[in-house]
């Protein structure tokens, strides 16, 4: 989803859902309050923040000069969950919904008008959230991709069902130039853009388990320089570890949102 509809000044190339389409492109946390998110995410990952023109709702997170992730504090206004959630590019966020629903996923919200495109939060048949998106991507969006601050994987109970799930909706592995490619490699369904990896799928969530963190879901994973200070600053700011190791953390931010932190 594109939060950031600043224009800059001079020419620039714009680059849309229509030719990366199916592809990762964005990662948004729907939060409650967005000075308390801003502060969180700030302390444990050092984010900056920009603003866009959404309104006082929306907020960019800046690593480097570099746009990593979007907030939208419209969770008690939408009545939504308070989560992290990827974005994949589509031609048409209305038909990927209409194809999501006729196979048994739902759509939470819209599809809706974001100039300069649409939207829309939808749910796979096992309940995993996820967003499309219609229309130009952020200006650094290249510089984004070749960064690869985020990392997306979907946690659920079968991977080859999801994976036709989302290639029927998505358009991956068909014919049309410039599409996904999937393969099976070591038991997950592996997603690649233009060559490069940029999703995971793995078998073995539950879908009735009163964990969330068991339960179908797409976690993001976010690149760190030191993980055991991110999990430090996590617990100091209002946060939980969920589980740790040498050189990943799953946590949990004070607003009860999950992410995963990993070293470079």
């Amino acid at each position: 989803m594109n939060h950031d509809t600043t224009r800059p000044s001079g020419p620039r190339s714009v680059v849309s859902s229509h030719t990366v389409f199916g592809a990762p492109c964005w990662v948004s946390l729907t939060s409650r309050d967005l000075d308390a998110t801003q502060e969180f995410y700030s302390a444990v990952l050092g984010w900056r923040w920009r603003s866009g023109k959404l309104g006082d709702r929306f907020r960019i997170a800046v690593v480097g000069g570099t746009p990593v992730a979007g907030i939208a504090a419209v969770a008690s206004m939408w009545q939504m969950a308070v989560a992290w959630t990827p974005y994949f590019a589509v031609p048409s966020a209305d038909e990927a919904a209409a194809r999501a629903q006729e196979r048994g996923g739902t759509a939470a919200v819209g599809p809706i008008s974001f100039p300069p495109g649409r939207a829309a939060l939808l749910a796979d048949r096992d309940g995993a959230t996820f967003g499309v998106w219609e229309g130009e991507l952020f200006t650094d969006w290249e510089k984004w991709q070749r960064a690869a601050p985020t990392f997306i994987r979907l946690h659920t109970r079968d991977a080859f069902d999801a994976a036709i799930f989302y290639g029927e909706v998505l358009d991956w592995a068909t014919e049309r130039p410039g599409c996904c490619e999937v393969v099976y490699e070591g038991g997950e369904v592996v997603l690649r853009s233009q060559g490069t990896i940029v999703a995971r799928i793995e078998s073995g969530a539950l879908g009735a388990a009163p964990d969330p963190t068991i339960r179908p879901h797409w976690q993001i994973h976010f690149t760190v320089e030191d993980v055991t200070a991110c999990v430090r600053a996590a617990e100091v700011h209002g946060g939980s570890v969920l589980s740790k190791g040498s050189d990943e953390a799953v946590l949990r931010d004070a607003d009860g949102a999950q992410f995963t932190v990993v070293g470079v």
